[in-house]
């Protein structure tokens, strides 16, 4: 018996056939077949370039503004679920008020997924300084630690007003936050690296293309994407 990180309710987890015979050791189930329904998944009707929902598959009108700012240098985002009440909610307990066995929910959702991306790289997107010490934890690298090898060469700028404390406008015209840290070794070869770039949230898009600027930086024949939980 299992018990859910969400409800508290004790459930039996169903083992498929596949698992028994698989090498890839996935985290044990945190959640019961309800709350794991009420995460919404992404359907194939989507923006080609950030993997938001459309009524038709084309660029939405988030990455339009993105594609006449970078004149058509954008970055192919991959999402699983789509940001609903019950994903807001999940997020409020995990990042405002600091619940960090919730990272074991997000895990859950996006781990047998992100575990099939081919990478050089992954790069988590960093926590600042000050949500760092009020949480004691980084939100993005506890989610992300285990599946893949991180390398988080990313670092926040002190002083950064965290995205989720801005409206849809003060998003958008937000400066460079990011930094390199140059402590972090990267190794001899650094020519053409595959990067991917590992986040919770895509909102609007402009901490993903903040990362992907301070990265090209750095490694300008990188092909940098990005992947997010939800969009």
């Amino acid at each position: 018996m299992n018990q859910c990180l969400l409800c508290d309710q004790e459930f039996i987890v169903p083992i498929m056939f596949h698992q028994i015979f698989s090498l890839t050791k996935l985290s044990p189930s945190q959640l019961c077949a309800h709350c794991l329904s009420k995460f919404e998944k992404l359907n194939k009707i989507s923006c080609p370039i950030c993997s938001k929902n459309t009524e038709e598959a084309k660029i939405c009108a988030d990455c339009q503004l993105w594609q006449e700012k970078y004149q058509g240098n954008l970055l192919k985002n991959i999402a699983l679920y789509r940001y609903n009440n019950y994903f807001h909610d999940l997020m409020v307990a995990y990042k405002r008020y600091g619940d960090f066995e919730l990272h074991h929910v997000l895990k859950e959702l996006c781990q047998s997924y992100v575990r099939k991306l081919p990478a050089d790289l992954y790069v988590p997107i960093p926590t600042s300084p000050e949500h760092q010490a009020q949480r004691k934890f980084d939100t993005v690298s506890a989610i992300f630690e285990g599946i893949v090898p991180l390398t988080p060469i990313l670092k926040k700028k002190s002083g950064s007003k965290a995205q989720g404390e801005k409206n849809r406008q003060e998003r958008l015209m937000s400066a460079q936050s990011f930094l390199i840290d140059k402590n972090i070794k990267i190794g001899e070869n650094v020519n053409n690296l595959n990067i991917i770039l590992l986040d919770d949230i895509y909102t609007t898009g402009a901490t993903l293309y903040h990362a992907r600027d301070k990265l090209q930086e750095g490694f300008p024949n990188a092909v940098i994407k990005s992947f997010t939980i939800c969009r």
